[in-house]
């Protein structure tokens, strides 16, 4: 009996879910239930582990004000959670491309078919880090369900050595991770339990894993000063939905007519904090963007210097 056979028999995920054992004999009605009660369950796993994502998300804030990254590694189902976080950062909320990445084991081409054994290559892992110049800065964050992917672990191990924060999210628990022995600053471990399908990682352990890449993106966004409230003011306008979604913004936050809005933009050079913080302290465009450079681009604080110096 193989180490990896006796691992996986001895996965959470692996096991089977008394819940849909006769799954395959259900209506679809009842199938759809059976699924969505298991799903119900997902978000308090995640409830769970907020301690470790407050944590985390605190490594990756330090990393974005001293212009690091945040880098998601993963494989199959986890890598492309990684890369589609990753890539709506920078139209949400403006970010640069590389502030935040997503890398998967075996390349573009996995993430639209699985490539086989492209996960199970220790090495691969490390030579990703050592490819993007990893250094102190950075927060390397790893996904993997089963918390044993050793293209995830190289990739971590070849992070730390080189002086990174590391985080790892997996669906499987803190007492399995570590006889592993890795060096890393956070765990994030929601339990969800044996999936509706064994061994199928990309339903309940998936969705925990988007839940807290949401949480980590998304909360450390708002932290650098990239929402006005809950509102997203720092999006590029890359197209004509997002210029007329700036204009709302403008016209609903600003109070300004909707042609007063696109003069506004304009004058910023269509960087909408900017065009709000000239209509919210009644500054011009350089005035408004000296005073987010020297707030770390927060605007309530921006606006609260500029109002102090009238």
């Amino acid at each position: 009996m193989s180490e990896l056979y006796s691992l996986i028999r001895s996965l959470p995920t692996e096991q089977r879910n008394p819940n849909t054992a006769t799954i395959d004999e259900m209506s679809i009605e009842e199938a759809l239930n059976a699924m969505n009660v298991e799903d119900k369950t997902v978000a308090f796993a995640v409830e769970k582990e907020i301690p470790y994502i407050k944590k985390a998300i605190e490594k990756v804030v330090t990393s974005f004000r001293n212009g690091g990254r945040l880098l998601y590694v993963g494989a199959g189902t986890s890598g492309r959670l990684g890369i589609v976080d990753a890539s709506e950062c920078p139209p949400t909320f403006g970010s640069d491309p590389m502030m935040v990445q997503g890398i998967i084991a075996g390349g573009t081409s996995a993430i639209f078919q699985a490539v086989e054994g492209a996960e199970d290559s220790f090495e691969l892992g490390q030579l990703a880090m050592i490819d993007l110049n990893v250094t102190h800065n950075d927060t390397i964050c790893g996904i993997a369900a089963s918390g044993r992917t050793p293209f995830v672990l190289g990739a971590l191990e070849e992070a730390s050595s080189r002086g990174a924060t590391t985080i790892f999210i997996t669906t499987s628990t803190r007492e399995a991770i570590a006889p592993l022995g890795m060096t890393l600053d956070v765990i994030i471990a929601p339990y969800v339990g044996p999936e509706v399908v064994a061994g199928s990682t990309r339903l309940k352990s998936g969705t925990a894993q988007k839940m807290v890449l949401n949480m980590l993106t998304t909360i450390s966004m708002i932290q650098i000063g990239k929402t006005y409230g809950n509102v997203m003011v720092d999006l590029q306008l890359s197209n004509q939905k997002l210029i007329e979604r700036a204009k709302n913004i403008l016209v609903t936050l600003g109070g300004v007519s909707y042609d007063e809005a696109g003069n506004y933009l304009t004058s910023a050079n269509n960087h909408v904090k900017t065009a709000l913080v000239m209509i919210l302290a009644n500054v011009d465009a350089a005035t408004a963007s000296g005073a987010l450079t020297a707030s770390q681009g927060k605007i309530k604080v921006a606006i609260s210097q500029l109002q102090l110096t009238k």
